[in-house]
Protein backbone atom coordinates (compact mmCIF):
# COMPACT_ATOMS: atom_id res chain seq x y z
CA UNK A 1 0.00 0.00 0.00
CA UNK A 2 3.18 2.49 0.68
CA UNK A 3 4.53 1.56 -2.12
CA UNK A 4 1.81 1.58 -4.78
CA UNK A 5 -0.05 4.65 -3.16
CA UNK A 6 1.20 6.77 0.12
CA UNK A 7 4.70 7.35 -1.39
CA UNK A 8 3.21 9.27 -3.94
CA UNK A 9 0.77 10.82 -2.25
CA UNK A 10 3.28 11.99 0.41
CA UNK A 11 5.66 13.15 -2.59
CA UNK A 12 2.87 15.92 -4.03
CA UNK A 13 1.90 17.17 -0.32
CA UNK A 14 5.88 17.33 0.36
CA UNK A 15 6.55 18.75 -2.87
CA UNK A 16 3.39 21.57 -2.38
CA UNK A 17 4.38 22.65 0.76
CA UNK A 18 8.27 23.40 0.04
CA UNK A 19 7.13 24.57 -3.58
CA UNK A 20 7.44 27.97 -1.69
CA UNK A 21 10.90 27.91 -0.66
CA UNK A 22 11.52 27.04 -4.06
CA UNK A 23 10.61 30.19 -5.34
CA UNK A 24 12.49 32.19 -2.94
CA UNK A 25 15.76 30.38 -3.68
CA UNK A 26 15.10 31.03 -7.14
CA UNK A 27 14.44 34.44 -6.34
CA UNK A 28 18.04 34.90 -4.67
CA UNK A 29 20.34 33.09 -5.80
CA UNK A 30 19.40 33.00 -9.31
CA UNK A 31 20.52 36.87 -10.26
CA UNK A 32 24.08 35.57 -8.73
CA UNK A 33 24.25 32.74 -10.81
CA UNK A 34 23.43 34.40 -14.26
CA UNK A 35 25.61 37.76 -13.20
CA UNK A 36 28.35 35.26 -13.11
CA UNK A 37 28.59 34.69 -16.88
CA UNK A 38 25.33 35.49 -18.26
CA UNK A 39 24.29 32.10 -18.18
CA UNK A 40 21.05 30.54 -17.81
CA UNK A 41 19.79 30.04 -14.08
CA UNK A 42 19.00 26.39 -14.38
CA UNK A 43 21.21 23.54 -15.61
CA UNK A 44 18.48 20.46 -17.03
CA UNK A 45 19.80 17.37 -17.11
CA UNK A 46 18.78 14.12 -19.12
CA UNK A 47 18.79 11.25 -16.85
CA UNK A 48 17.14 7.85 -17.10
CA UNK A 49 14.01 6.95 -15.08
CA UNK A 50 12.03 4.31 -13.92
CA UNK A 51 11.72 2.08 -16.40
CA UNK A 52 15.03 3.59 -17.98
CA UNK A 53 13.18 6.35 -19.23
CA UNK A 54 14.66 9.67 -20.01
CA UNK A 55 13.71 12.71 -18.41
CA UNK A 56 14.98 16.19 -17.52
CA UNK A 57 16.35 16.66 -14.55
CA UNK A 58 15.95 20.19 -13.12
CA UNK A 59 19.02 21.99 -11.03
CA UNK A 60 20.19 25.58 -10.51
CA UNK A 61 23.41 25.30 -12.87
CA UNK A 62 27.12 25.36 -10.45
CA UNK A 63 29.16 25.26 -13.40
CA UNK A 64 30.21 27.63 -15.45
CA UNK A 65 28.79 27.86 -19.29
CA UNK A 66 30.47 25.61 -21.64
CA UNK A 67 32.26 23.40 -18.76
CA UNK A 68 33.85 19.81 -20.30
CA UNK A 69 31.74 17.02 -18.58
CA UNK A 70 34.38 15.09 -16.84
CA UNK A 71 34.33 11.38 -15.16
CA UNK A 72 35.64 9.44 -12.93
CA UNK A 73 36.72 5.88 -14.64
CA UNK A 74 33.71 4.13 -13.69
CA UNK A 75 31.65 7.02 -15.35
CA UNK A 76 30.06 8.52 -12.39
CA UNK A 77 30.18 12.44 -11.93
CA UNK A 78 33.85 13.99 -11.01
CA UNK A 79 33.26 16.30 -7.97
CA UNK A 80 36.29 17.86 -6.41
CA UNK A 81 36.64 20.27 -3.68
CA UNK A 82 39.10 22.24 -6.74
CA UNK A 83 36.90 21.82 -9.70
CA UNK A 84 37.85 24.74 -11.77
CA UNK A 85 34.30 24.75 -13.45
CA UNK A 86 32.56 25.17 -10.32
CA UNK A 87 31.49 29.06 -10.25
CA UNK A 88 31.86 30.43 -6.87
CA UNK A 89 28.58 30.54 -6.08
CA UNK A 90 28.18 27.03 -7.47
CA UNK A 91 30.60 25.92 -4.50
CA UNK A 92 28.18 26.88 -2.02
CA UNK A 93 25.17 25.86 -3.59
CA UNK A 94 27.08 22.06 -3.26
CA UNK A 95 28.27 22.32 -0.04
CA UNK A 96 24.18 22.39 1.60
CA UNK A 97 23.19 20.65 -1.97
CA UNK A 98 20.75 24.03 -2.77
CA UNK A 99 21.41 23.87 -6.71
CA UNK A 100 19.37 20.22 -5.89
CA UNK A 101 15.97 22.08 -4.54
CA UNK A 102 14.51 22.39 -8.62
CA UNK A 103 14.29 18.46 -8.16
CA UNK A 104 11.04 19.40 -5.94
CA UNK A 105 9.65 19.85 -9.28
CA UNK A 106 10.19 16.66 -10.67
CA UNK A 107 8.79 15.07 -7.33
CA UNK A 108 5.61 17.25 -8.18
CA UNK A 109 5.52 16.57 -11.97
CA UNK A 110 5.95 12.57 -10.79
CA UNK A 111 9.25 11.83 -13.15
CA UNK A 112 10.68 11.57 -9.65
CA UNK A 113 9.93 10.95 -5.80
CA UNK A 114 11.63 12.28 -2.76
CA UNK A 115 13.64 8.97 -1.85
CA UNK A 116 14.86 6.82 -4.36
CA UNK A 117 18.13 6.09 -6.24
CA UNK A 118 19.84 9.11 -7.44
CA UNK A 119 18.96 9.34 -11.00
CA UNK A 120 22.26 8.50 -13.31
CA UNK A 121 22.87 9.38 -16.91
CA UNK A 122 20.72 8.52 -19.92
CA UNK A 123 22.17 6.68 -22.68
CA UNK A 124 20.34 6.14 -26.05
CA UNK A 125 21.74 3.36 -27.16
CA UNK A 126 20.45 1.28 -24.06
CA UNK A 127 17.07 0.04 -22.77
CA UNK A 128 16.03 -1.32 -19.70
CA UNK A 129 16.64 -5.05 -21.52
CA UNK A 130 19.99 -4.25 -21.94
CA UNK A 131 20.92 -4.12 -17.80
CA UNK A 132 20.66 -7.44 -15.71
CA UNK A 133 20.96 -7.62 -12.22
CA UNK A 134 21.50 -4.75 -9.26
CA UNK A 135 21.82 -2.57 -12.28
CA UNK A 136 18.15 -3.55 -13.82
CA UNK A 137 16.78 -3.64 -10.31
CA UNK A 138 17.65 -0.04 -9.79
CA UNK A 139 15.77 1.25 -12.45
CA UNK A 140 12.50 -0.56 -11.30
CA UNK A 141 11.59 2.44 -9.33
CA UNK A 142 11.06 6.14 -9.48
CA UNK A 143 15.03 7.72 -9.03
CA UNK A 144 14.87 10.01 -5.86
CA UNK A 145 15.94 13.39 -4.65
CA UNK A 146 17.66 11.73 -2.29
CA UNK A 147 18.05 7.79 -1.61
CA UNK A 148 19.88 5.30 0.52
CA UNK A 149 23.67 5.56 -1.23
CA UNK A 150 23.32 9.13 -1.57
CA UNK A 151 22.09 9.30 2.38
CA UNK A 152 24.79 6.98 4.08
CA UNK A 153 27.71 7.48 1.22
CA UNK A 154 27.09 10.17 -1.12
CA UNK A 155 29.80 10.12 -3.71
CA UNK A 156 32.47 8.06 -0.95
CA UNK A 157 31.43 4.76 -3.45
CA UNK A 158 31.56 3.60 -6.93
CA UNK A 159 29.12 3.95 -9.48
CA UNK A 160 28.94 0.01 -9.22
CA UNK A 161 28.43 0.10 -5.12
CA UNK A 162 25.80 2.82 -5.77
CA UNK A 163 23.24 0.35 -8.02
CA UNK A 164 24.14 -2.63 -4.95
CA UNK A 165 22.59 0.17 -2.74
CA UNK A 166 20.26 1.15 -5.06
CA UNK A 167 18.97 -1.99 -5.64
CA UNK A 168 19.03 -2.98 -2.11
CA UNK A 169 16.48 0.34 -1.45
CA UNK A 170 14.11 -1.17 -4.10
CA UNK A 171 13.57 -4.46 -2.80
CA UNK A 172 12.68 -2.94 0.93
CA UNK A 173 11.08 -0.26 0.06
CA UNK A 174 9.03 0.83 2.74
CA UNK A 175 8.22 4.40 4.77
CA UNK A 176 10.71 2.89 7.88
CA UNK A 177 12.95 3.25 5.52
CA UNK A 178 12.29 6.85 3.74
CA UNK A 179 12.03 7.89 6.92
CA UNK A 180 15.54 6.65 8.20
CA UNK A 181 16.94 8.01 4.49
CA UNK A 182 15.36 11.28 5.10
CA UNK A 183 17.23 11.41 8.78
CA UNK A 184 20.77 10.88 7.32
CA UNK A 185 20.57 12.89 4.16
CA UNK A 186 19.78 15.76 6.99
CA UNK A 187 22.82 14.74 9.07
CA UNK A 188 24.90 13.96 5.73
CA UNK A 189 23.69 17.53 4.49
CA UNK A 190 24.87 19.35 7.42
CA UNK A 191 28.02 17.54 8.55
CA UNK A 192 29.10 17.90 4.55
CA UNK A 193 30.03 14.34 3.90
CA UNK A 194 31.47 12.56 1.35
CA UNK A 195 30.08 15.71 -1.17
CA UNK A 196 33.24 14.94 -3.37
CA UNK A 197 34.86 11.69 -5.29
CA UNK A 198 37.90 13.55 -4.92
CA UNK A 199 39.36 15.11 -1.98
CA UNK A 200 41.64 18.89 -2.01
CA UNK A 201 45.03 18.96 -1.42
CA UNK A 202 44.14 21.18 1.09
CA UNK A 203 42.30 18.64 3.80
Amino acid sequence: MYRRFFKRFFDIIGALLLLPFLVLEIMILGPFIWFTDRGPVFYNARRAGKGYKPFKMFKLRSMYLNSPDLKNPDGSTFNSDDDPRVTPIGRIMRKVSLDEFPQFLNVLIGNMSFIGPRPKLYCYDKTLESFDGEKRKSYTIKPGVTGYAQAYFRNSITQDEKFHWDAYYADHVSLWMDTKILWQTIISVVAHRNINTVRSNKE
